[in-house]
């Protein structure tokens, strides 16, 4: 019996990976266990290695693992990708069909089972993922009515037959498997949970949720990796609330109507990677300057250019917060976990909405695409809050010519929001400098008041985000705070007990929210830390440079990925181990 284990399949893309994964896990999620999935694929949409990791646990898990229990292969490279973490005494499941060879020296069980075989007598190649499946399922001593939920659901629209025939083609990789394994006596039997009803969602899906939840009702964007599932998503769930998702010809025209969309009243955003990102920057400064809120999600992934569109990386950081021409108020956020990115994009469109500003929910490919299990969310804690804004007030009323004072210039920069249609409400919209009332003006002393109102929006920020860091303090004064942001959060929870039986004092920060940065808690910490390390996944240590400008800290390490993969809790382990 086990509490833990580290499943994955592997084949070309387009045979079905990502479904055998998402079959298995889905199944194991409804069982009642915690599972992690990470899925490394190529950019194309057919051919090249692909993988589907799913890490299973009887607690809960955020990050993937260092090494592999099974391997199930589809082909030789899947083996001689992957073989290498697998752990004394592993397991390989791998179709007899491409006659499988076992690397020298590799200490794991080899099964050579017919899945195309199978499937082919059942009617289909295309069911070998489900006798993989049967045959993972027998070597955890999984039944098959485990996965009937799921098949049904997936294959009911089909018809019985399908939904039979698939059934059988588990029970047979069940039967095939055991068959194979007789003597070997082979097993990773998960210890019993209890079943509870939790979701299984990618960060992707969580902020598309969160969205819908948080009142957005229009969604302009054009489809990218690795934020696409956004837009997909809400094509589906918008209309059933009155809402709509357009695909626009480029993310210049997706920014523009997110900007008109929220002008009118209505909370809109829109989702893009790192290269969308660049195409929106001149209209990120049209709502800095026409103070009308904006959501923008981007996840980032491997750049420059297309770079590794399907891969991790935190580049985008530097371009997010500073990117744009010119100066405006801008907010950044950092979830960390699928739940966060939950919350956090409801409190984007809060925040967007009182302080009048763009602001960015920043994501990265790990955490946008990696499916976790997730508690039941508390629909409880949603709150909605539009700030200086009532569509149902009445104005006094406008002298003849007179404009509303829609840039008046107050105490905290925050001026009355009004929308077309309301009734004293007219005034001037323009992306060049303008007066309290909208229109164009180029008075140096009229500049001075409009950016110095602008810029004071956000000096109040800090009070208001309810918290601006993920702490994990366990000691006054530590050896070492390790600092980071976005998907990193499990990974380096993970790492820290392995350091702590080191014998190093390890405290933990992770920073969600990266602009208005909060140099002071960031500060103080610091201060408790014999030496600060920054852990993010590019070449730059783009996190460390803000930390540096911001705190004035001289005195950083950092430990940086750029080659496309997420961190692994054992290789942060070892270089942390190694700083102090």
């Amino acid at each position: 019996m086990t509490t833990h284990l580290s499943w994955k399949v592997g084949g070309q893309q387009g045979e079905g990976i990502e479904s055998t994964g998402e079959i298995f896990s889905t199944a194991l999620n409804r069982l009642g266990y915690y599972l992690y999935g990470y899925r490394h694929f190529s950019s194309r949409i057919k051919g090249g290695h692909t993988n589907n990791k799913i890490r299973v646990s009887t607690t809960p898990l955020n990050a993937i693992s260092d090494d592999l229990d099974i391997l199930v292969a589809f082909d030789q490279e899947t083996i001689d990708v992957n073989s290498g973490e697998l752990i004394s005494g592993g397991v390989i499941l791998a179709d007899s069909k491409f006659k499988p060879v076992k690397p020298e020296g590799l200490d794991a069980h080899l099964f050579s089972i017919p899945f195309t075989e199978i499937a082919n007598n059942l009617g289909t190649s295309l069911m070998k993922n489900m006798v993989a499946i049967g045959a993972s399922s027998a070597l955890l001593g999984l039944e098959p009515e485990h996965f009937e939920g799921v098949v049904q659901q997936i294959f009911g629209r089909k018809g019985d037959a399908v939904v039979k025939n698939n059934m059988n083609a588990i029970r047979e990789g069940m039967a095939s498997f055991e068959k194979e394994s007789d003597q070997a006596n082979v097993r990773f039997k998960l210890d019993p949970v209890k079943p509870e009803k939790r979701m299984f969602m990618i960060g992707n899906d969580a902020i598309a949720l969160g969205a819908l939840a948080g009142g957005a009702r229009f969604m302009p964007a054009y489809p990218i990796t690795p934020a696409s599932e956004i837009m997909e998503y809400l094509i589906k769930k918008l209309p059933e609330y009155g809402g709509t998702v357009i695909q626009t010809e480029d993310e210049i025209a997706a920014c523009t109507m997110a900007i008109g969309a929220n002008y009118a009243g209505v909370r809109a955003l829109t989702a893009s990677a790192g290269p969308g990102l660049s195409l929106m920057m001149e209209s990120i400064g049209l709502s800095g300057i026409t103070e009308t809120p904006l959501v923008i999600v981007d996840t980032q992934r491997g750049g420059p250019s297309t770079g590794l569109p399907t891969k991790q990386e935190q580049s985008d950081l530097m371009a997010m917060i500073y990117g744009s021409h010119g100066e405006i108020p801008k907010i950044v956020m950092a979830p960390s976990t699928v739940e966060e990115a939950f919350y956090d994009t409801i409190e984007a469109f809060n925040l967007a909405e009182e302080y009048q500003c763009p602001v960015i929910l920043l994501s990265d490919l790990a955490l946008s695409l990696g499916k976790q299990t997730v508690d039941r969310l508390d629909y409880d804690k949603i709150e909605i809050r539009r700030g200086k804004f009532d569509p149902d007030q009445e104005l006094p009323e406008l002298d003849k010519n007179e404009y509303f004072k829609r840039y008046a210039d107050t105490e905290d920069g925050i001026s009355e929001r009004v929308i077309p249609g309301m009734k004293n409400a007219i005034h001037h919209v323009t992306g060049v400098e303008h007066n309290e009332q909208g229109k164009p003006s180029e008075s140096p002393e009229n500049r001075n008041t409009q950016m110095n109102k602008r810029m004071k929006k956000l000096q109040e920020l800090h009070e208001a985000f309810p918290q601006p860091l993920f702490t994990d303090i366990r000691h006054e004064k530590a050896d070492l705070l390790i600092l980071g942001f976005n998907s990193t959060r499990g990974t380096i929870q993970e790492a820290i007990p392995r350091l702590e039986e080191d014998g190093v004092k390890v405290n933990h920060a992770h920073v969600r929210l990266l602009h208005p940065f909060p140099k002071d808690e960031v500060k103080k910490l610091m201060e408790q830390a014999g030496r600060v390390v920054v852990v993010e996944n590019n070449a730059t240590g783009q996190l460390a440079k803000v930390i540096k400008m911001e705190t004035g800290a001289d005195q950083l390490e950092t430990v940086n990925k750029y080659d496309g993969n997420p961190f692994l809790p054992g290789e942060l382990h070892h270089a942390c181990k190694e700083l102090v």
